[in-house]
């Protein structure tokens, strides 16, 4: 079996996720994993198929005649996650909203060569206080040989310099 990564993006409408299913499923394939949202109007989202080898290219071909409703873009997976050597960590982030946030915290990442396996983060009205709120829950992977304590510290260091809430778990 061949696993593909498909992005897709469209106006969002009813029947965008039952049209893609239905192309995955017509050729044989499974539908594993998925993140799916409707933004500012779009819909777009990410989601991992697998196929039977024989009918990969069918299924490349069908899923570009779904241009007009859906963009799908098709990428060859490559090994899962949990099969890349590493220990991974939690953390959420919650604070008051402001520009910059998630380059702050991908700068201190990226310095220390963590890998995002997630990253889901989204605004929100602060109940009572008003304005907006910012809320990430993140998922990285610690490259053997690095001390992840390090990159808590900073990740706190930071928390305290744009006042914000972090919890971290393993």
């Amino acid at each position: 079996m061949a696993q593909l990564v498909l992005t897709v993006v469209g106006d969002d409408r009813a029947g965008l996720v039952q049209s893609l299913a239905d192309v995955v499923s017509a050729h044989g394939g499974n539908w594993e994993t998925s993140e799916l949202a409707e933004l500012a109007g779009a819909f777009a989202g990410i989601v991992l198929v697998s196929v039977p080898d024989g009918r990969l290219d069918d299924l490349r071909d069908a899923l570009q005649g779904l241009d007009g409703l859906l963009r799908v873009t098709v990428h060859g997976g490559a090994a899962s996650a949990d099969a890349r050597p590493g220990r991974r960590f939690t953390f959420s982030v919650l604070g008051n909203d402001r520009p910059g946030i998630v380059r702050d915290i991908t700068g201190i990442l990226t310095h220390h060569g963590l890998t995002i396996d997630l990253f889901s983060s989204q605004t929100r009205e602060a109940p009572m206080a008003g304005g907006m709120l910012f809320e990430a829950n993140v998922v990285v992977r610690v490259p053997v040989g690095r001390d992840p304590a390090l990159v808590i510290s900073e990740l706190e260091r930071l928390a305290g310099e744009i006042q914000v809430d972090l919890s971290v778990a393993d």
